[in-house]
């Protein structure tokens, strides 16, 4: 289990905190969706849990032992918003191989499967693919790292429907085998995949009953 206690954060540029004593749980098999608008703070508290950054004031934990930044970052995996701005390799085959000294032809076919792009040209470019290949690359990327936690920002920004049903897909499909926490300022898109989850307004983490 993951737990955030207390968070706070307040970036030195910023007049008033973007976190204030968020508190969160999160368990495998049950995604948490949290919501709020641009600015609210949402890609903040990923880089925290992620060990990106660390919170001013608050303490994380896994299995109730508290982690420091480098053991968040091992057992996160982390799609931001626009994963393909962060590509780094020349072709499909280089990207899934980066931060890998050996990767198996098995280990590689299994994470492209389980996204969904089996048949897909290891040889092309990834700029090449479709905005809704480049998401399920993206992930395909992180679950070879085999995390732990995925953390999702914004994975219907700026695609259309029809990629937006393949991606709803993809993560209605993870949700079920890991922890996972999403964070979106559309969480009407989400209804039908997350019971309930969080507005993150003003530094607060607060619960919402209904998505719809």
């Amino acid at each position: 289990m993951l737990e955030l206690k207390g968070i706070h954060f307040q970036p030195s540029t910023a007049e008033e905190p973007v976190l204030q004593g968020v508190d969160l749980k999160a368990t495998s098999g049950k995604p948490i969706l949290v919501a709020g608008t641009s600015g609210s703070g949402k890609t903040t508290l990923i880089e925290i849990i992620s060990g990106l950054a660390n919170p001013q004031e608050g303490k994380i934990f896994w299995k109730q032992k508290p982690l420091k930044a480098h053991q968040r970052r091992s057992l996160c995996g982390v799609v931001f918003q626009f994963p393909e701005r962060y590509f780094l390799g020349l072709t499909v085959l280089q990207e899934l191989r980066v931060g890998h000294k050996r990767l198996s032809e098995e280990s590689q076919s299994k994470a492209l499967k389980e996204v969904g792009l089996s048949r897909i040209d290891l040889r092309q470019p990834p700029e090449q693919l479709s905005g809704g290949q480049q998401r399920r690359l993206a992930v395909a990327v992180q679950l070879l790292r085999k995390p732990s936690i995925l953390l999702l920002d914004e994975p219907t920004a700026g695609v259309d429907w029809s990629v937006r049903n393949e991606i709803l897909e993809l993560i209605a499909k993870i949700a079920k085998e890991q922890i996972l926490i999403v964070v979106t300022h559309e969480p009407e898109l989400f209804q039908n995949l997350f019971s309930s989850g969080y507005v993150l307004q003003q530094g607060k983490l607060k619960p919402m009953t209904t998505l719809s």
